[in-house]
């Protein structure tokens, strides 16, 4: 971490996500941040939003703690959960008489610039809040955007999430000192809202790593997960991510080739707004014959399904980052995704990229990687060799340059 600042950590959205067995990609993010910040010889402190709307400080011990509770169990140890709730429970309480004011005191200690950092969305429309803990630590704010789908794609979002994310990306153009984002999409996105303000607020893309374990790390599976080919999408069940494409896709393709038809293991919480998809789910044989669900899985096992795979699919409308397609392809896996921003500045021109729309499309590239001597499959195989994984590592080292640039204005 940068050697002329003292950074404050929110650990809100882990906080608020405490009980949960697996972890969203926002979640992976606030985890390695905090995981990061643990190693740090600078020693970080960690801040959290309290229940009456405060930030205050944690106690870095029991955060610590909280923070290695909460990796083993989205790594597997589902025994980890309810230790995880109780120093989440213990942390929260603790912010009631561990306020601004000390959260304040203890990011002044040192003589170095004070920064707090924001790397979810979690309260970031709290403007109150974060404007008292840089006039009080007399420091600088910096945030992560994910994305601003809800703004841009008000249709994809529950009622009401436009304008709660406006608020949210308000705070952030009229507050903070310098703005992280996780891809090119996001930025060019974000910066009319920039340039409206007239504030000349730095902005830096940093693409995400990857924590699933890596190819080196797993070993052969024994016996492969499924009898027969299968493809794998990772998603939250809702209308953005298109899952309706590949569950009529399958039906038509279980009623031509019958026990011959690919898998489809679909991984991820049902949503909201998608009763069409769970009835399909729920109601339709042909895809319960063929499609398998799964609310959520640790790392390892996802690890393994993803490497064992013919592709990972991605047919969404619109996305941030993308982490399924950077884990499925850091684990050799091909992928067959929508033709969208985001997901090209991660896969660049690896994947085969097709209209989320365009069915039939789909459908030839899905029989053509189940194949075992697929042309298609192949040739992605052979480009994968030449692609580079962004990595947590690559991601920290332009954070830290962007904090140490910040704290000098």
């Amino acid at each position: 971490m940068p050697a002329n600042a003292t950074i404050a950590l929110d650990l809100s959205r882990l906080l608020s996500r405490a009980g949960r067995e697996t972890a969203t990609g926002i979640d992976r993010v606030e985890l390695a941040y905090a995981e990061r910040m643990l190693k740090a010889e600078t020693r970080p402190c960690f801040a959290a939003i309290s229940p009456l709307g405060s930030i205050g400080l944690l106690p870095r011990d029991t955060a610590a703690s909280f923070v290695a509770e909460t990796a083993s169990a989205w790594r597997g140890a589902a025994d980890r959960v309810r230790e995880m709730k109780r120093l989440a429970r213990c942390l929260r309480a603790g912010t009631l008489w561990r306020g601004t004011g000390a959260l304040a005191a203890q990011m002044r200690r040192g003589g170095k610039t004070p920064v707090y950092l924001l790397v979810s969305h979690h309260h970031l429309d709290q403007r109150a809040a974060i404007e008292r803990v840089k006039a009080r630590s007399g420091g600088r704010f910096v945030c992560l955007i994910h994305d601003l789908i809800p703004i841009r794609f008000p249709e994809y979002a529950k009622p009401g999430q436009n304008t709660a994310h406006l608020r949210r990306i308000e705070s952030a153009v009229d507050l903070a000192d310098s703005v992280i984002v996780n891809s090119g999409i996001t930025r060019d996105t974000l910066l009319p809202h920039l340039h409206a303000t007239g504030r000349k607020t730095p902005v830096l893309v940093a693409p995400f790593g990857t924590d699933l374990p890596q190819l080196p790390e797993l070993p052969e599976p024994d016996p492969p997960p499924f009898d027969r080919p299968y493809f794998v999408y990772v998603s939250t069940i809702e209308a953005r991510k298109n899952h309706l494409l590949l569950l009529n896709l399958w039906r038509d393709m279980a009623g031509e080739l019958g026990p011959e038809t690919p898998l489809l293991v679909l991984v991820g919480a049902r949503g909201w707004e998608s009763e069409n998809v769970f009835d399909m789910l729920d109601r339709c044989p042909a895809v319960q014959d063929t499609v398998i669900e799964h609310k959520a899985l640790p790392d390892t096992e996802m690890a393994r399904l993803l490497r064992g795979a013919r592709a990972v699919l991605l047919p969404s409308f619109a996305e941030g980052f993308g982490f399924p397609l950077l884990e499925g392809m850091a684990l050799g896996t091909p992928a067959l995704c929508s033709d969208i921003p985001a997901l090209r500045d991660t896969g660049a021109d690896v994947p085969e990229y097709l209209h989320p729309l365009d069915g039939m499309g789909w459908r030839r590239a899905i029989l053509d990687y189940a194949a075992p001597q697929s042309p298609r499959r192949t040739a992605q195989l052979e480009r994968l060799k030449h692609w580079r994984p962004a990595s947590w590592d690559d991601h920290f080292a332009a954070v830290d340059t962007l904090i140490e640039e910040t704290v000098r204005l």
